[in-house]
């Protein structure tokens, strides 16, 4: 016997056992590898987003009725602060479905970006106790929320072409769906670099919903960036935020029924193809480390 053959031969209660097939749990796999075993568990990241889609407001008396209400009540504030009392309602059209979109859009982004920040925590018990690909718990968690996005964005829909001034529906409407799918794909980066930096710092939570509230203010979700940025290179490059051509493309296509202006188009998606591929790439790396105590 080889000394090479004899190193992967261990003495078992006396009998010799062969372990040159086995590796330690929780180590990285290759990346192809690793992708393959993902979709071989897709029905567990279905099953798993859809039996939380719905229950994370089970406890509270109006239950499930606060994903509406709860972006409905910030839009109602935002409204008396910025509309009433700052004026920035002056000079937009259809204000108050202007205002909707923004709010709606952009508290899609910041619950999965919240989810994705607390996703390792929720599943420490699971990651400890399973060996399998890590990145199916924050990918679960992206399904979750945009299954539970869908009669959000409905309600939306619905209070954009009822509140006057009514929002005229149009076949642009219909393009409001690659604008959902390319938001999504965004979210997914968001979760995946969330779920790696939180399982690192978990104080990172923290810091990540301060940020959200200036990633808000400058994706024009209350006002008009335009009226308040005249400094043409500065506002070049707050244009280039991911949300605000979000926001600007589902206001465009919902609220007014206007042609987007193909560069919304052209940024976001370079946003929904780089932010995933480079985020699954950032959490594939950590993978050994979430397991740890």
């Amino acid at each position: 016997m080889s000394s090479a053959t004899a190193d992967r031969i261990i003495e078992v209660n006396g009998s010799p056992v062969d372990i040159s097939g086995l590796r330690p749990v929780g180590t990285r796999a290759p990346l192809p590898a690793y992708v393959r075993d993902m979709w071989s568990r897709r029905y567990f990241i279905w099953a798993d987003a859809h039996a939380r889609a719905f229950s994370s407001n089970r406890d509270m008396l109006l239950g499930n009725g606060w994903m509406i209400g709860r972006p409905l009540l910030d839009g109602l504030a935002f409204f008396l602060v910025f509309g009433v009392m700052l004026g920035t309602s002056k000079g937009v059209d259809n204000y108050i479905g202007w205002l909707l979109v923004g709010v709606y859009i952009f508290s899609f982004t910041t619950r999965s970006l919240s989810g994705g920040a607390a996703a390792m925590a929720a599943g420490r018990n699971l990651i400890r106790a399973f060996p399998f690909p890590r990145a199916t718990v924050p990918m679960a968690m992206v399904v979750r929320e945009v299954i539970s996005t869908f009669p959000v964005i409905t309600m939306m829909l619905i209070m954009i072409a009822a509140i006057p001034p009514h929002a005229s529906i149009t076949w642009r409407w219909l393009l409001f769906l690659p604008v959902l799918v390319l938001q999504s794909m965004f979210n997914a980066g968001l979760v995946f670099y969330a779920a790696r930096i939180t399982a690192a710092i978990p104080d990172a939570r923290l810091l990540i919903g301060f940020l959200t509230r200036f990633w808000m203010y400058g994706s024009g979700v209350m006002f008009s960036l335009d009226r308040f940025v005249s400094h043409p290179r500065l506002l070049a490059i707050l244009e280039l935020n991911p949300l605000y051509c979000v926001i600007e493309l589902s206001r465009d296509l919902l609220v007014y029924g206007t042609t987007p202006d193909p560069k919304l188009w052209v940024t976001l998606s370079l946003w929904a193809v780089f932010t995933p591929l480079i985020g699954f790439l950032y959490f594939w790396q950590g993978e050994e480390s979430y397991a740890r105590e």
